[in-house]
């Protein structure tokens, strides 16, 4: 039986298991608006205030569920605005499918209404990109596209689909779920030799990036640290791969990463380094980077393997056959001076309190801690409070947090956290920063209309945070559009959009507000004034190494 563009791919979609889908409609697209609408009791569409907004909710639905999410845009704007979700979700390798319509075929390079030329500007910020130029290989192309999405690295693939594609007509045969690429089985004879070179360690790290996430690694890495009587340490996308209360997780290391976890490293003389790119917040001067140690890279990608840090054993391919075959071959290791000086790092720690009148990040964070499940997922925007939460916060259990790590996107936060909480269907809290909640509060919309169980918890100094702790260490206190002079009530901006508006200034006032807040299911935002002096430590200045760390 033919089927016109529109309903094939809708069928298509189906066919792969999308349930949801995060968009807004144009021109280019009401086609398959209206087989989404006849098809609404098979899929559902999540109607977001901004483009932008539909692929951060992707993105996070993706992160939280290990899905592929889905997000679907016009012609023209709509497909531009969906371009820095793409690029957050490319650097990050998040596993996501983008649809979007256009002009008509023989419209497109004729600057007609909404035309931009999609298939060119998203290349560069997705794992690939296809327009469809026949009905006949629509199909076809968006199972190529959820099964790249999903193989070896993930990333975001974008599919363009012309108006005259959606109504022209073709056979359509249903066909199952695209499987992904069977990942390439590493090198044994690599393996063996990191087995040795583990065995002759006195002092090794286990370092944990994304791809542990990505590859759902977290229990065998486990166990490789417990067999190996290693450390582990993070970078921003591995924090949830061990439960943070194991007494060998050290937390984040780099730039703002914690002081045990970046002293651990410049001291260890063996890092096991797993999904990880080495990027330059998280090395620091890459020259100082692990000084006394010997590195080897495992990951999916061997485009990293030598890109940033030249390991000393690269081994490519999948990275939980890696780690399963090291694990399971490796004899148990005893490394109890390894294990007292660690410790005595980890000693080494900030001390906490907290000033009359004040409210201070570590204890939002810790008394959020205190009332979410372990299943709770947890959402970031970026700036200083990305930081806090990194440092501060006690993950259990992996995918519970969203996060840009790779391109740092400010108004990342609400799209993602609506996205996971549509994955999963448990509490979602947002921590962000006034300046980063100003970016796309506009969701906040969809949250109420979703009615999802959603806590925003602004950190909220008045100022753009980061930037003004740059600008007082490094520029002389040059505060240069960094303080925002806004009068921005969130209290009422949030009964405004329909959410529950709660506002603390100290300790008794943040507990109530949340208790009030996971009591509800329904959108609670919560104004924490906080100092603005309060910067992010320990640091480590750009391209410096631990012996430039700022400790308060």
């Amino acid at each position: 039986m033919e089927q016109s563009g529109c309903q094939i791919l809708i069928e298509t979609l189906i066919e792969q298991g999308v349930t949801t889908i995060f968009g807004y409609p144009g021109g280019q697209v009401l086609n398959i608006y209206d087989e989404l609408y006849k098809n609404k009791h098979r899929i559902s569409h999540v109607l977001t205030a901004h483009e932008q907004g539909a692929a951060h909710a992707a993105d996070g639905y993706s992160r939280s569920s290990g899905k592929v999410g889905v997000c679907l845009a016009t012609s023209g704007p709509g497909a531009t605005n969906l371009i820095t979700g793409l690029a957050t979700a490319n650097a990050d390798s998040i596993p996501m499918v983008a649809i979007t319509g256009n002009v008509p075929m023989e419209l497109i390079g004729s600057d007609s209404f909404q035309d931009v030329d999609t298939f060119g500007l998203s290349i560069p910020v997705t794992k690939h990109s296809f327009r469809v130029n026949t009905v006949e290989t629509l199909a076809e192309t968006v199972r190529e596209a959820f099964r790249l999405a999903k193989s070896g690295r993930p990333g975001p693939v974008l599919v363009d689909i012309p108006k005259n594609i959606q109504i022209d007509k073709t056979e359509y045969s249903p066909m199952g779920i695209a499987e992904k690429i069977p990942d390439a089985k590493p090198n044994t004879a690599l393996l063996d030799q990191a087995l040795e070179m583990i065995n002759n360690s006195k002092r090794p790290i286990v370092y944990c990036g994304g791809g542990v996430i990505n590859g759902n690694c977290a229990d065998v890495t486990t166990k490789l640290v417990e067999k190996t009587d290693a450390f582990m340490v993070c970078s921003m996308m591995g924090l949830t791969a061990m439960d943070n209360s194991h007494p060998k997780y050290l937390g984040m290391s780099g730039m703002h990463g914690r002081f045990a976890a970046s002293k651990a490293i410049s001291e260890c003389d063996l890092v096991i380094a797993a999904g990880v790119r080495f990027t330059d917040r998280a090395t620091g001067n890459r020259q100082k980077f692990a000084p006394n140690a010997k590195i080897i890279h495992l990951d999916i990608d061997s485009a990293e393997h030598g890109k940033n840090i030249d390991a000393a054993l690269k081994i490519p391919g999948d990275l939980h056959f890696a780690l399963s075959y090291i694990t399971s071959k490796l004899e148990p290791q005893k490394h109890p001076q390894w294990e007292e000086l660690v410790h005595s790092y980890k000693n080494k720690t900030k001390d906490f309190y907290a000033p009359d009148g004040y409210l201070l990040p570590w204890q939002i964070i810790a008394a959020v801690n205190q009332r979410a499940a372990p299943e709770t997922n947890i959402a970031t925007d970026v700036g200083q409070h990305q930081m806090w939460v990194a440092q501060y916060y006690n993950f259990k259990k992996p995918r519970t947090l969203q996060t840009s790590g790779g391109l740092g996107t400010m108004g990342y936060g609400m799209g993602a956290a609506i996205g996971a909480a549509m994955a999963t269907g448990s509490k979602t809290v947002l921590f962000t920063g006034d300046g980063s909640f100003g970016m796309n509060l506009n969701e906040l919309a969809t949250a109420v209309s979703q009615n999802l169980p959603l806590i925003v918890v602004i950190l909220n100094n008045g100022v753009l945070g980061m930037i003004r702790q740059w600008q007082n260490l490094f520029f002389q206190n040059h505060f240069m559009s960094s303080n925002l002079e806004r009068k921005t009530d969130f209290v009422k901006l949030a009964d405004a959009f329909g959410a529950t508006g709660l506002r603390a200034t100290n300790l008794t006032e943040l507990n109530e507000a949340l208790d009030q807040a996971f009591a509800l299911a329904s959108p609670v935002v919560i104004d924490c004034l906080i100092p603005d002096e309060e910067n992010v430590f320990p640091m480590v200045p750009p391209n410096g190494s631990l012996e430039n760390i700022i400790l308060k």
